[in-house]
């Protein structure tokens, strides 16, 4: 053993010698072995293709290290560790590996080569296996470093999920494709053929007559920002036109509804559109009496802060305006960022989606929504654990439908319309999934109201000096107030349900915030709102305002 070692090292000094001499390596040929290149007869370090070769000092520093190895002497236990760990520091413990295996490889081809005398035939050649026994020993140490359990809380979270949330994927397939059939085998198709449009849908013309001479308001609007910047009129006349024209383009929807026996899609329908419609003409009227206001201190010479962006020149453009009525922003500003195209085939296959999830949305009101809320009874009269088995029932079907509204409305339709009139700022929406405060979840779920209540409400009443918890409250109360309209004006009933679950969130917001600053980095917040989300809010609305409505026909149906 001691003399075949001997002849190796004696081997390997001379293919060195020899490279030394050439000046540098040729190109290598791969020998028909396994997992190793030779070039020339001599040990060559496996690199990238992208790298250079190595240099001839490389070589030499590599045989060196090799022979300071566990080739000459029998390593102990502490020789052994250095060995493995300064290797597992360069490229970890399969290098170790591969780099006697190319060592003991080579000696093979060197050997085979010695043989033929010639060098000209390449043979294949078994690894030297006593050479990775004797490098890599039982004494070599197989654990070097501090770490945690993949799934304990200080690592969770810097793991990789996709194979967690693909085996949820794969289970709410298959739970619900089993509800699915069973909901099929019970009730059987409940989806009528005037699911989409129907003869009773010709009733509705009223509303649809007052949506579109919705647009009469943002003209008026333009036209009361056309005398104000030809100075025609004065600064509080201005500001009381557009309280009227905004408080009419309200309450004339309203009336609508109220007077006509619409169904109760029609008239949500058109409470969103006119709120829609009030929201852009406050903001388009606020906008325009700030950029009167900066136009006037820059005429009288006064210094502007500089977080202040007067790239946009006050100017009244009905251009701007119609953009902005039509564009996916409720917050106005003379132009906006747009994106260079429009992509038709990506645009294409958003409609698709919109159609199969609006679909699904109506699938799961009509074959499990419906069944589920006519069986029921009201949850504040009766037997309170039925009524607990109905909104837990009612829970998980409803999810989806919210969930699919969601994505529908705010990912499908809002890039839809975005991508139509190439609007470039499409954060619609962030993260509200992974919200651990109540607070978190209304400042991210619907960007486009967010920015409108910041910029137009919230920092308002902090610049007059209100205290921010008064602001914040004010900002429920508000959306309170639109909630309300959006759902009571089309049932025809007030009894402020939604108006007192936007409400009972400010509570709702004060304890998320205290546990979240009591357990920092946790997701108690986060657990609390999908809870309030899932079963206490939408759940029970839905139960509460079904039987009042049903409650109100039936009397109807009586007189």
């Amino acid at each position: 053993m001691d003399g075949i070692l001997a002849w190796r090292n004696e081997t390997t000094r001379q293919n060195i010698t020899d490279l030394r001499s050439k000046g540098r390596l040729r190109r290598r040929r791969r020998v028909n072995g396994p997992l190793h290149k030779y070039q020339n007869n001599s040990f060559v370090k496996k690199t990238p293709r992208s790298s250079s070769p190595m240099a001839i000092s490389d070589v030499g520093a590599a045989v060196a290290s090799l022979n300071q190895s566990s080739v000459r002497h029998r390593p102990t236990a502490a020789s052994s560790a250095v060995l493995f760990n300064s290797s597992a520091t360069a490229e970890g413990e399969s290098s170790l590996e591969e780099l006697v295996k190319n060592s003991s490889s080579d000696d093979s081809v060197n050997s085979g080569q010695h043989k033929s005398g010639n060098g000209e035939a390449e043979e294949k050649q078994a690894p030297d296996i006593s050479a990775v026994k004797f490098a890599y020993r039982p004494s070599v140490p197989a654990h070097r470093k501090i770490k945690e359990s993949p799934l304990s809380s200080d690592n969770i979270f810097r793991q990789s999920h996709a194979g967690l949330f693909n085996l949820c994927i794969v289970v709410l397939v298959a739970v619900n494709s089993r509800l699915i059939i069973e909901n099929l085998m019970k009730y059987g198709w409940l989806i009528e053929s005037g699911f989409w449009f129907s003869s009773k849908s010709l009733r509705d013309w009223p509303l649809f007559m007052c949506c579109l001479s919705l647009v009469v308001f943002p003209l008026a609007a333009f036209v009361v920002e056309k005398l104000a910047q030809q100075k025609c009129i004065s600064e509080p006349v201005v500001v009381l036109l557009h309280i009227i024209i905004t408080s009419v383009a309200i309450i004339y929807p309203v009336f609508v509804i109220l007077r006509c026996d619409s169904a109760f899609v029609s008239g949500v329908t058109l409470m969103l559109f006119a709120c829609t419609v009030w929201l852009k003409l406050v903001s388009y009227a606020h906008t325009n009496y700030d950029m009167r206001a900066l136009s006037k201190s820059i005429e009288k010479g006064e210094a502007l802060p500089n977080n202040l962006n007067m790239d946009c020149p006050y100017d009244v453009s009905f251009r701007s305006l119609a953009y902005f009525m039509v564009a996916p922003t409720l917050c106005y500003q003379p132009s906006y960022p747009r994106t260079p195209y429009i992509r038709k085939g990506w645009l294409f296959r958003q409609l698709v989606k919109l159609i199969i999830f609006t679909g699904v949305m109506g699938f799961i009101i009509e074959q499990y929504i419906n069944p589920i809320v006519q069986n029921s009874q009201h949850p504040l009269k009766g037997n309170l654990l039925y009524a607990i088995e109905r909104v837990l029932k009612l829970s998980v079907p409803n999810l989806y439908v919210w969930l699919c509204m969601f994505y529908c409305l705010f990912h499908l339709w809002l890039n839809i319309l975005a991508e139509i009139l190439r609007f470039g700022d499409r954060e619609f929406y962030k993260d509200w999934w992974n919200a651990k405060t109540v607070a978190d979840y209304w400042r991210m779920w619907n960007m486009p109201v967010h920015k409108w209540m910041v910029r137009h409400l919230y920092f308002p009443c902090i610049r007059n000096g209100i205290p921010k918890g008064v602001a914040l409250l004010i900002v429920f109360l508000v959306s309170a107030l639109f909630h309300e309209l959006c759902i009571a004006v089309p049932c025809h009933i007030f009894k402020l349900w939604a108006f007192g679950g936007i409400m009972f969130q400010v509570p709702l917001v004060l304890i998320t915030n205290y546990l979240q600053n009591k357990f920092r980095n946790s997701m108690v917040g986060n657990m609390i709102f999908w809870f309030i989300f899932c079963i206490l809010g939408q759940p029970m609305c839905v139960l509460l305002y079904y039987h009042d409505l049903m409650n109100r026909k039936s009397k109807l149906d009586r007189s």
